[in-house]
């Protein structure tokens, strides 16, 4: 257990309790720098951001009753955790002004509700592995940077007893993230909007196999990758000569396209790939096991979970009528008149611009 002040636990408390519970890489220091402090950048202009974990906003000695573990913080967390008497939030992925607080400075929004946000992305990677549980192997090689790139993060592991074909991994998904229940959800709002065509991000990216069939053997080790952090052809060939027994490659967290080159040289290999979990099942594999170590640490404080489900809805059934009928009537009334005259303008330049023919002048 943690040292807790004896007037109750604080933000500086939560900080100690996450140092702990990553082995002290929120406060690591490899030549006076942090090496889980890293930037990510596209290279799209402006949008570069530099993931710091530990305590990104709030005051040290606050007071913490109640403590929310999130996967990505928007203005929904903000408001949930003012609504909710949440003191302080601990974000997976990195904060960024804007981005993480509704386009507006994220220190003005956070002062007004006294939240106070932590974060800690790459230097919980790797530390756990549910991940592979929850997918049906025990890793035996867990690389949280591949390939020297951080953030690329594979393993191979070999399958759990019980789990011996494709198809036994997509029903231990299934069982193991409670889909039933979520699919339950979704029936019951299509019900309540009377909208069979309502689609949400908890069901909606099935798990599924691209190459191989259900009742095919998992082999004696597996690969488990995530697309979106840059895995490709060139990772899959060099973890292929790595290690050689390699059978099946389990794509999670995102999914890569069945007719990617990535796929296509994984089946030219024989080997079987499958899609498991998303993106969106991310605050259950990582959030949870991280809130549940935090409850045990401050047992004084109410750790709760902060997870996203994204609707779609199509939007002549949003609503039941009036909100329809407000979202219409400000398109109509204000937006669309303005797009007429941008496009009239765009009309006139274009005519005024166009030289006249010989025999036009000649007229």
């Amino acid at each position: 257990m943690t040292n807790v002040s004896q007037a109750g636990p604080t933000v500086a408390d939560v900080v100690v309790a996450l140092d702990g519970l990553t082995g002290g890489r929120i406060t690591s220091a490899d030549g006076g720098r942090n090496p889980w402090v890293i930037s990510k950048d596209s290279g799209i202009p402006g949008k570069a951001v530099t993931e710091r974990p530990g305590l990104v906003w709030g005051d040290s000695d606050r007071p913490v009753r109640r403590l929310a573990v999130a996967m990505t913080i928007t203005e929904h967390h903000i408001e949930l955790a003012y609504a909710s008497g949440v003191d302080a939030i601990v974000a997976h992925h990195p904060i960024a002004d804007a981005a993480s607080s509704g386009g507006v400075a994220l220190a003005d929004y956070l002062s007004l509700y006294g939240v106070a946000v932590l974060e800690c992305h790459e230097a919980f990677h790797g530390l756990h592995p549910g991940m592979a549980h929850l997918h049906g192997h025990r890793p035996f090689y867990v690389n949280p940077a591949y390939d020297g790139v951080h953030g690329l993060v594979v393993m191979v592991g070999r399958p759990l007893p019980g789990v011996t074909t494709v198809g036994d991994v997509l029903s231990r998904l299934n069982t193991g993230l409670e889909r039933a229940l979520d699919m339950r959800i979704l029936d019951g709002e299509r019900a309540a909007r009377q909208c069979a065509d309502l689609v949400d991000s908890a069901t909606a990216p099935g798990m599924r196999v691209l190459a191989g069939a259900l009742d095919d053997p998992l082999g004696e080790v597996v690969l488990h990758a995530f697309p979106h952090t840059g895995f490709g052809e060139k990772q899959l060939a060099q973890l292929l000569a790595e290690h050689r027994a390699i059978s099946t490659v389990i794509f999670s967290i995102s999914a890569a396209a069945p007719d990617s080159a990535v796929v296509a040289s994984a089946a030219a290999r024989g080997l079987n790939v499958l899609v498991g979990s998303s993106h969106a099942a991310e605050i259950f594999e990582n959030g949870l096991p991280l809130a549940f170590g935090l409850s045990a640490l401050l047992p004084d404080v109410d750790v709760v979970l902060f997870r996203d489900r994204v609707v779609s809805i199509p939007i002549n059934s949003v609503g039941t009528g009036p909100l329809r009928e407000y979202g219409r009537t400000m398109a109509q009334e204000h937006l669309l008149p303005l797009a007429g005259a941008v496009r009239a303008r765009a009309a006139a330049t274009t005519v005024a611009a166009t030289p006249l023919s010989h025999s036009e002048q000649a007229s």
